[in-house]
């Protein structure tokens, strides 16, 4: 039976997740590709376990996290059951829905068919009464902005989920949904979008002033780019790597001599700091105070431990800042 590290809150960073009382740790831990069925089950406890010991009580989900489609929560709800039910309550357990779950005309999109079906089977699979956060994985067009938020109203008010996120939601439709959701007194508390210093589309939509303007926290997922700061890539691209695979969220083309350059100079940044690139990215997210935590994916324990090493220098000079934004340019 795993026993915690006493001392595993002592160094983590706690944010205010907007104008809620609940406070998620800096850095977070996704479930996205990593606790699948294709995953070593002790590997995958090695790793929870050890964000645990450093103070990530926060582990994000999706009905679809795998491979196979619902793996992901099955594989931690039995490690749940098994060792961290006794620090259920120390724990924050988020999953989502919108993307494709199972076949036939209900089983993707924002309906209240769909949300509360997926959330019902998630709850199953979890072993969980209820989940502390339920996302709208992504906007549908194809059902009324009101049916999606007041089915996310009514899992609240069914006990099956604490409070209520949004995620890849742009401002616009944001703002219409917060709209919906204020004058439900829904606890909507967070977003979830990409974001990374590759990847700003946050900033120049204005979503991440929105959220910060309206007391909203914001979870960043993909801080990392895919993979691409890392430093993985900083000699050229390694045998059997996923960029030389067929996925369509990372590929050769992601990595041309542009690419190239701007990472290496970030890395000759993030030296003079005496941090990894991993590190120096994750602090760069982390810099302003308007995302409350860094979603981070791992394979191994050993990440774990690297990335939350971001935390011993999360703040920036003018002149670093300056310097970044300039590389970014290029």
């Amino acid at each position: 039976m795993y026993t915690p590290n006493k001392s595993r809150y002592e160094k983590m960073i706690y944010n205010k997740c907007g104008n809620s009382g609940l406070r998620l740790p800096a850095i977070s831990l996704g479930m996205w590709h990593n606790f699948g069925s294709v995953n070593i089950e002790d590997e995958m406890k090695k790793t929870i376990f050890t964000a645990f010991d450093l103070g990530i009580t926060h582990f994000d989900l999706a009905n679809n996290y795998g491979p196979v489609y619902g793996s992901a929560e099955t594989n931690f709800g039995r490690i749940l059951e098994t060792d961290l039910k006794p620090y259920r309550d120390e724990l924050i357990i988020s999953t989502k829905a919108g993307y494709d779950m199972w076949p036939g005309p209900y089983g993707e999109g924002g309906s209240r068919k769909y949300l509360i079906a997926s959330l019902d089977s998630s709850l199953k699979r979890l072993g969980l009464d209820y989940v502390d956060i339920f996302y709208h994985h992504c906007p549908d067009s194809g059902t009324p902005l009101e049916e999606s938020m007041l089915a996310l109203d009514a899992i609240v008010r069914q006990g099956k989920a604490l409070y209520i996120g949004l995620s890849n939601y742009n401002r616009e439709d944001t703002a219409k949904a917060y709209a919906i959701l204020r004058d439900l007194k829904t606890p909507f508390i967070i977003h979830q979008p990409s974001y990374s210093m590759l990847n700003r589309w946050i900033e120049s939509d204005g979503l991440k002033n929105y959220l910060a303007e309206n007391g909203l926290g914001c979870i960043a997922f993909s801080p990392l780019a895919q993979g691409l700061l890392t430093g993985r890539y900083l000699n050229g691209i390694p045998a059997g790597s996923r960029v030389l695979s067929s996925s369509i969220f990372l590929n050769e083309s992601d990595l041309d001599e542009n690419r190239m350059k701007t990472i290496k100079a970030l890395n000759e940044i993030a030296v003079r700091r005496g941090q990894s690139l991993s590190q120096m990215a994750l602090a760069w997210v982390l810099r302003d105070g308007k995302i409350t935590s860094v979603l981070i994916g791992a394979s191994r324990a050993e990440q774990v431990v690297e990335n939350v090493k971001a935390l011993d220098k999360i703040s920036f000079s003018e002149i670093e800042l300056d310097e970044i934004e300039k590389v970014l340019a290029i």
